[in-house]
């Protein structure tokens, strides 16, 4: 008697992804986002939380990376100008120099606890950059990376900023994009330290009033593809 052939195998399914928990906040104090990044960072640490990108926007701040902690000088206007404009100056417990938060930036905070072979901080941030190249992509603008330099730009003007922080390969901090936000407050410092370049926004590039919260839906997808996550989206302040 023929033996019949064994049935074929049944196709694998492609292995699960961790999930990712998007949270848009709206407009968050700077000390408020600050916060609420170390207690997600505690609680993704001990493996109570899962991912988690909290999307939001910073009323006026200028904030102070480790890099000029001491001196500040990148910090062009006086103290009494600043008060004047309503504008907030704040020590950031990440990387990088100065620069400028408010209205019509769309903010990002990736609290991840990244895998062993993810662990490297370069990697890590040009994928941040690959994000935001992708997001503004969906908007008709072709932005790119500048060698020596970190953030996303558009020629010789940064459209996003980036400064990242590390404890025990959970991340915080993250990337701020300009969508609408006035650039005339970008005057008030030397962004990021660097002299000859320039600051833009998608609404600047495009020539139309593009929302955060219009930006935010697209870069959520953009960010949970790069690094290869599931989308969640939380309601405002589900799940902390």
């Amino acid at each position: 008697m023929r033996a019949e052939p064994p049935a074929p195998a049944p196709p694998s399914s492609p292995p699960a992804r961790a999930p990712l928990a998007v949270e848009r906040l709206g407009v968050v104090p700077y000390d408020e986002a600050a916060r609420l990044q170390e207690h997600l960072v505690a609680l993704r640490q001990a493996d109570r939380i899962a991912d988690r990108l909290l999307l939001l926007e910073h009323p006026p701040v200028i904030t102070v990376g480790v890099a000029a902690r001491e001196s500040r000088r990148n910090i062009l206007a006086p103290a009494d100008e600043l008060a004047r404009r309503g504008v907030e100056v704040r020590a950031a417990r990440r990387g990088g120099d100065v620069t400028y938060h408010g209205p019509g930036q769309l903010v990002g905070y990736p609290v991840l606890r990244l895998a062993p072979e993810r662990r490297d901080v370069h990697r890590y941030v040009r994928d941040l950059e690959e994000v935001l190249i992708r997001a503004a992509a969906r908007f008709g603008v072709q932005a790119g990376r500048e060698p020596g330099l970190t953030g996303v730009w558009v020629g010789r003007d940064k459209l996003a900023a980036i400064g990242v922080r590390f404890s025990r390969w959970v991340t915080s901090h993250g990337f701020a994009l300009n969508v609408a936000a006035d650039l005339a407050p970008f005057r008030l410092i030397r962004p990021c330290g660097i002299d000859g370049r320039g600051v833009t926004s998608l609404a600047a590039l495009t020539g139309r009033a593009t929302s955060v919260d219009e930006v935010a839906a697209v870069v959520g997808p953009c960010f949970a593809a790069v690094f290869e996550r599931d989308l969640q989206e939380l309601r405002d302040g589900a799940g902390s």
